[in-house]
């Protein structure tokens, strides 16, 4: 589809969502019962534009800028670095699985009996996921509570000589910071956001111990395009005497690490693998399924119980002492991290974690959801992994009718064309895209709603991912039998559009068409879930066709998913993503 089409698309969806993206142009009046959605909108206006990541490129040369920023807002809120210190915090950066390990860690420890707090990103449905105590989001009345103290010290104290607010992260930070101190939790884990050095929570000065979970090439606009520039920033939130634990790494960033400890100077140690940590000789059950999960694990395992030892805990198992920094300066490797008898408290800390959108199963009717919020190269062919295994483990219909769905989507500056490659051994008959939105119109949503995009880009981004799917499938046709379409079908391409006045699902023609290739591209989730369900899944209604000019692929697709006896479904390549399909599929997240 040439731009051209786009923009014709591009008026049309105007027409649906001028009214949500209006509605977010000036501060609504607070009413008391919408207060929670009045501090959602307000926060949205902080992240009005990727300015905030354009300004992380410019002064990455220099922390200081970015650190001293924070700290005066952070002084401007009502708090002193100096507070944090009492947060006991456990510090956890990397590329993938660092929100598995926080989960994993927060979990083990509450089970002690501990009052803990939990600081992550992104949110998957609704903001206040991010800011947790005791493994549950924050009520929406504490969040309206402490969001209205921060943002009124802030607009009190407004500078005009510097930045009058912080930015969307950085306001949920030192927002999350004053949450666990009024609430007096006895830890919090708190999950970097992008990078480690230059991230805003690394004004933290005195965690109790850091980890470092699979290092991987990510954000490179911001963070450098090698795995060692990478290293080099997540490494970055090492300090003076403060254990550390990192899982096995490839040589080259490993030993990067192993430089930003030495010049700390902290000790640095390597996870064994899970199988060294045994209960009675049988091997620890996770929450979390995926074998890649094995490695966050064993993290969380040596966080949790460095943080037990420093505060002096009992109970946990014997364990040679951990060596001082200044004991590690001359050693060359990096020295693995003894394995212990886990306590039972750590047993069912791993067996009770829970953490949405990361290799999550949903069974609805005829249909199965296999989730997983994958988005880079290494988490994308762990997702692969996992769904081949978990979809082998499927129960298999007697009919042999089984029709395998894609639903994808990417975001920033990621290989698509790389990740949908590796995507292809999944062997599925349909490939689905989408934005993040979940409905073509915001209105009501605004826990989703992200101005670091425009629809016009991400249904750009769509586009583009489709012919790229579709040239991988062109160049497979041939080589494997099972790469055939179920129904050939000459002239496929071009996008579902919505129409204000009939609906959705009309088909834009397109004057780049590939010859083989079953993908199709919607403007919203909710669309895509209901071609994809054709009324199997009992969330959603089967999608209205009468009247509508439908895209050959979505009539002769409808036709197979109707009649299938299993729909397997594949949600992956971005977290937002995920996030607005958990939204449509289990309604008591919203709640």
């Amino acid at each position: 589809m040439g731009f051209r089409g786009l923009r014709v698309l591009h008026s049309a969806l105007r027409l649906v969502a001028a009214g949500g993206q209006r509605c977010f142009s000036t501060r609504p009046a607070r009413v008391p019962r919408m207060e929670y959605q009045d501090a959602i909108r307000t926060l949205n206006t902080l992240q009005t534009n990727a300015s905030y990541l354009e300004q992380v490129k410019r002064e990455r040369g220099d922390p200081q800028v970015q650190l001293e920023a924070m700290k005066g807002f952070l002084e401007r809120s009502g708090l002193k670095v100096e507070d944090l210190d009492q947060l006991n915090i456990i510090h956890v950066t990397g590329t993938k699985g660092k929100g598995s390990t926080c989960a994993f860690t927060e979990c083990i420890l509450r089970n002690y009996g501990l009052k803990t707090g939990f600081y992550s990103s992104p949110h998957l449905v609704q903001v206040r996921e991010r800011i947790r105590i005791n493994g549950q989001p924050i009520s929406k009345e504490l969040f309206s509570k402490y969001f209205w103290q921060v943002y009124n010290r802030l607009e009190e104290t407004k500078d005009p000589g510097h930045a009058s607010m912080p930015a969307y992260f950085r306001f949920l930070t030192i927002m999350a910071f004053h949450v666990f101190l009024q609430e007096k939790v006895d830890l919090a884990v708190v999950e970097v956001g992008i990078g480690g050095a230059y991230d805003c929570t690394n004004i933290i000065r005195k965690p109790i111990v850091c980890g470092v979970s699979s290092l991987g090439i990510d954000h490179t606009s911001i963070l450098g395009d090698t795995i060692e520039k990478i290293a080099w920033q997540k490494g970055g939130i090492f300090k003076p005497g403060v254990p550390a634990f990192t899982v096995p790494q490839p040589e080259r960033p490993l030993e990067v690490l192993r430089e930003r400890a030495r010049q700390s100077p902290c000790p640095l140690y390597l996870c064994p693998d899970l199988e060294a940590f045994k209960e009675d000789d049988k091997a620890l059950q996770l929450g979390l399924a995926g074998e890649h999960q094995r490695s966050n694990a064993t993290l969380a395992l040596q966080l949790s119980r460095a943080w037990l030892q420093q505060q002096g805990y009992q109970g946990t198992g014997e364990l040679k002492d951990l060596q001082s920094g200044a004991e590690l300066l001359g050693k060359r490797r990096v020295p693995l991290a003894p394995a212990f008898r886990p306590s039972g408290s750590m047993v069912q800390g791993l067996q009770d974690t829970e953490w949405l959108g990361r290799t999550q199963v949903l069974q609805h009717g005829a249909v199965t959801w296999f989730i997983d919020g994958a988005h880079t190269t290494s988490s994308v062919q762990a997702c692969v992994r996992w769904f081949r295994q978990a979809a082998l483990n499927e129960e298999k219909p007697v009919d042999g009718s089984e029709v395998r769905v894609l639903l994808f989507n990417a975001t920033g500056d990621r290989d698509t064309a790389a990740l949908l490659k590796l995507l292809l051994r999944c062997r599925f008959d349909y490939a689905v895209f989408c934005p993040n939105f979940t409905e073509v119109s915001v209105v009501g949503n605004a826990d989703q709603q992200n101005f670091n995009v425009t629809l016009e880009n991400m249904l750009t981004r769509c586009l583009e991912n489709q012919k790229k799917w579709n040239r991988l499938m062109e160049e497979k046709v041939g080589q494997d039998l099972w790469l055939s379409p179920p129904m050939q079908v000459e002239g496929v391409g071009g996008l579902l559009k919505p129409d204000p006045l009939r609906g959705p699902l009309l088909f834009v023609p397109s004057s780049e068409r590939p010859l083989n290739s079953n993908s199709l591209v919607f403007p919203c989730i909710s669309h895509a879930l209901q071609w994809i369900t054709q009324g199997r899944d009992p969330h959603f209604q089967a999608p209205a066709t009468k009247g509508l000019h439908l895209h050959p692929v979505a009539g002769t697709g409808a036709v197979l998913l109707k009649e299938a006896a299993a729909i397997r479904v594949l949600v992956t390549g971005s977290l937002h993503l995920v996030g607005g399909v958990l939204k449509l599929l289990d309604q008591s997240l919203s709640q």
